[in-house]
């Protein structure tokens, strides 16, 4: 099985899914007079809920830890977004079938208990130091030595270099 196949087959993948599927449903019952709503749930909605499968494979395909922190971190913005957005729906005048929202906002809440269980798993110990600070391990931090400076890299071990274009005092 591919590992786009695998991610794919994840609970928290498949639960995503269904928020977009759900979301493309919402778009169907607000009234097509109603510009604002049109735009917001067009806009806003629909760009939520398709960034959260979308980094959810981002996270997988990449594998180390900052990297999935940082997936982790936009998927959590767009749910919030969504689940608060879905919810301002409720109190708008000519939206037929509320109940499609609480079936959004509940599908949300089970996502986000699957996101927790997902978040996790991430391995802590296959990470590249993040210079900026936000999304190392626990215990790393952006002022730590990164591991890897000391790994000696010679580009002519791998590389095959025009000796007139390459100068080993040159930094």
């Amino acid at each position: 099985m591919s590992p786009i196949d695998e991610t794919h087959k994840m609970p928290i993948y498949i639960k995503a899914e269904q928020i977009f599927q759900l979301t493309q449903g919402l778009v169907q019952i607000v009234p097509l007079e109603n510009e604002y709503l049109q735009e917001t749930v067009v806009k806003f909605m629909l760009e939520n809920s398709m960034t959260i499968p979308v980094k959810i494979a981002g996270a997988e395909g990449g594998d180390l830890y900052d990297l999935r922190m940082e997936n982790a971190a936009i998927i959590r913005k767009a749910a919030r977004e969504l689940y608060v957005q879905a919810g301002s729906l409720r109190f708008e005048d000519g939206i037929r079938d509320k109940d499609y929202i609480e079936l959004l906002r509940n599908t949300i809440e089970e996502f986000r208990l699957l996101f927790i269980d997902w978040v996790a798993g991430f391995d802590q110990w296959n990470y590249i130091k993040d210079s900026w600070g936000l999304f190392n391990p626990p215990g790393v931090t952006a002022h730590d030595k990164d591991p890897d400076a000391d790994i000696p890299f010679n580009p002519k071990d791998f590389f095959e270099f025009d000796d007139t274009n390459y100068d080993d005092d040159e930094d």
